[in-house]
């Protein structure tokens, strides 16, 4: 399969499909098919959804946006996706309100596996997080006004490709919009699978560094971070280095960098919120409190990093790490105690070591 505009010219022997809640299994002919009934449709049913009859049909009937979305029922998990092989996911987009985006967890299944090769809550996902809706202009990550997340991280699979949604709320989530579109076709041999995993310490250990990957094995290469941050303390926080350690190494990295805004593209202390295509820095306090300070405790940060260009390629293992340096007085260093989470991005062959448990409800709300 071909990424982006690079040999998008050429002929290949696939076939176009995409899922929606008007199409649930994406199959050929077969879209905008529900009517305007209280019963649901059969194909529905067996992929176990149910929800998302739209009644301002009720007088125009089948094919008039009859059921644009889903319900995600409360304390829950429902397929998005559930078809076979080999083929390719190219483009996920969803929308919900924000509110639910860590309520909401997005995982992915590839060929017929037990164990998910994603799992993370919806909107960290997306390089969205603390329950609000920021704009991102990444090329493989795009969330647009107000609130459309987008994903174009190719995702291929061999035998089977299993997408689903759970949600841990204690109420229903209604007017869940999404849309996967995939091709069906062949999968090269050198393709390999796609990652994503999230995690989040809340506080961070006093002189911990905080753990963004680790335990993965196999041959792959590492891609992208999302790092959602609130600082703890006054002032500058980011002095510290991210740390990836490849292929054995213990307790000195392969490659360590110079400073958490430097990692992101920024310089000296960030400055100024921005998104662009591989890099991106929010500080979303200031956004949402007109007037407030940067570099105050309380004030919740996001950022990115996209390896499209510069992958961190790995043989046997990978472990990644980011430091939390701020200052105290005279001078000196200081470790934080701040509430970190993240998204990891990877490709690898399968199969996987299992992840670390995700967190009960109450560990990943954010408060």
């Amino acid at each position: 399969m071909f990424s982006g505009l690079f040999g998008i010219s050429h002929l290949v022997n696939a076939r176009t499909r995409s899922i929606t809640a008007e199409n649930v299994y994406g199959e050929k002919g077969r879209g905008g098919m529900a009517e305007v009934s209280e019963e649901t449709q059969p194909e529905v049913a067996e992929i176990g959804q149910r929800g998302g009859l739209n009644k301002c049909a009720r007088d125009l009937g089948r094919t008039w946006k009859v059921r644009p979305c889903i319900t995600v029922p409360r304390e829950s998990v429902i397929p998005l996706m559930d078809v076979d092989g080999p083929g390719t996911i190219q483009h996920i987009w969803i929308t919900v309100d924000p509110k639910s985006h860590r309520d909401l967890i997005l995982r992915i299944y590839w060929d017929n596996e037990t164990e998910p090769s994603v799992e993370s809550p919806l909107g960290d996902f997306f390089c969205n997080s603390w329950k609000c809706r920021p704009n991102i202009v990444a090329l493989p990550i795009n969330v647009n006004p107000a609130g459309g997340l987008n994903c174009y991280f190719p995702m291929p699979f061999r035998k089977h490709a299993k997408v689903t949604i759970e949600n841990r709320a204690p109420n229903d989530r209604e007017c869940f919009f999404y849309t996967i579109n995939y091709a069906l076709g062949p999968v090269c041999d050198t393709e390999a699978y796609f990652h994503a995993q999230f995690r989040r310490t809340n506080p961070l250990p006093y002189k911990d560094d905080y753990v963004i990957l680790d335990g993965v094995k196999g041959n792959g290469h590492y891609v992208g971070t999302f790092m959602a941050w609130q600082q703890n303390s006054d002032g500058w926080w980011g002095e510290g280095e991210f740390k990836a350690f490849i292929d054995g190494d213990k307790d000195f990295p392969t490659i360590c960098g110079t400073g958490t805004e430097d990692y992101f593209g920024g310089a000296w202390g960030f400055g100024a919120n921005y998104s662009a295509p591989f890099l991106g820095y929010q500080d979303l306090t200031i956004q949402e409190q007109t007037g407030h300070a940067m570099g105050r405790h309380g004030n919740r940060h996001i950022m990115y990093r996209f390896h499209i260009f510069d992958p961190i390629r790995f043989q046997q293992d990978m472990k990644v790490t980011m430091q939390a340096i701020g200052w105290r007085s005279e001078g000196r260093y200081l470790p934080l105690q701040d509430d970190i989470a993240s998204v990891a991005y990877w490709y690898q062959s399968e199969p996987h070591v299992t992840f670390p448990l995700l967190g009960s409800r109450d560990q990943l709300e954010i408060i």
